[in-house]
């Protein structure tokens, strides 16, 4: 099985030339640590590049969707060269806690973390959060309403935008279904269908379409409104946010975070690693680089304006629980929605 694993740093003529023949075997038995990383590589690769020289040692990463590599760990089993695996979302965590295949991490480890943002089990924590959030345009609504559930409504027709192929929209409607149950998830998304929601390639598009006025609400993540605001200013960007209030399904917290493999070949530098990526600099590089939440106690965020975490009202939902991604896509493809 191919396996082609990117090195940070350029070291070791031998290492190289098992990379280029795409063996598995022996991948990792000269590297200080593997991870699998379901984080883009243009965004994680300077703070991992970082974390190497932290650790003083060599780190290989293989890149891709978090749920691609969380199944090719299963599917690898004891057999997997990963030491860690950074994921995109809790599901793709939650999903291998499931078949047991995290190690429990230390606890004063878990406690860098609240614990609504980690594994319940304490077998992975979250790293950088993100908030679902309507995006409005401030010509075209008075009120933003207060629940997603309402959007159904026609005064709502026509008007409402999302991206169904994002991950982060496939984790909210998962988390509606563990708040609301299955049947009441799949008749609200007949209905947002039946009311002619609209569909972008992805969340920069929503947000777009509201700036522009061609929709009036999107659903999107909570950074890609101050990511515009870093680049254009405020005053160039028309949308508005509203932070859906009472435990609301949208208003899930979600969250990047990292697990550490059993069986892995550097449980000591893996540790270090995750102690690491909970640190100031690293906390503060996910603040500074993707204007998410910083999930480490006592790590102030760096944007300007964004909502304090505990200020927010999402909604009491084990993240770990948000693993049936399959049964999401089929429910979004039954309702016509993907």
């Amino acid at each position: 099985m191919r396996h082609p694993l990117r090195r940070l740093s350029s070291v070791l003529i031998l290492t190289a030339l098992v990379l280029s023949l795409g063996t598995a075997c022996g991948l990792g038995s000269e590297a200080g640590l593997v991870i699998y990383s379901g984080r883009n590589e243009g965004l994680v690769k300077p703070l991992l590049e970082k974390l190497e020289k932290s650790l003083g040692t060599d780190v290989e990463v293989r890149y891709g969707s978090s749920a691609e590599l969380a199944a090719q760990i299963l599917e690898e089993g004891a057999k997997s060269k990963a030491d860690l695996f950074l994921s995109q979302d809790a599901g793709a965590l939650g999903a291998l806690a499931k078949e047991g295949r995290l190690e429990r991490l230390p606890q004063p480890s878990l406690d860098k973390v609240p614990a609504k943002f980690r594994g319940s089990a304490g077998d992975w924590v979250g790293l950088s959060g993100r908030v679902r959030v309507l995006a409005y345009h401030p010509g075209q609504v008075a009120k933003a309403p207060d629940t997603v559930r309402d959007l159904v409504k026609p005064e709502w027709r026509g008007k409402v935008g999302y991206a169904p192929t994002n991950a982060s929209f496939q984790a909210f409607v998962t988390g509606m279904r563990v708040l609301d149950g299955d049947e009441a998830t799949r008749n609200w998304l007949k209905g947002m269908k039946a009311n002619g929601v609209k569909a972008y390639d992805n969340n920069i598009a929503v947000l777009d379409a509201v700036n522009s006025g061609q929709i009036s609400i999107g659903l999107i993540n909570h950074y890609y409104w101050y990511e515009k605001v870093a680049e254009k200013g405020e005053g160039g960007v028309t949308a508005k946010l509203h932070y859906l209030p009472g435990g609301d399904p949208g208003a899930l917290i979600n969250v990047a975070g990292v697990g550490m493999l059993k069986g892995g070949e550097h449980r000591a530098t893996a540790l270090k690693a995750v102690d690491y990526l909970l640190s100031k600099e690293a906390q503060t590089y996910f603040s500074d680089e993707t204007k998410e939440y910083p999930m480490a106690i006592g790590v102030a965020g760096t944007v300007p304006g964004l909502p304090p975490l505990d200020s927010l009202k999402a909604p009491e939902i084990d993240l770990g629980k948000l693993d049936s991604l399959q049964q999401t896509l089929t429910m979004l493809r039954e309702a016509g929605m993907v």
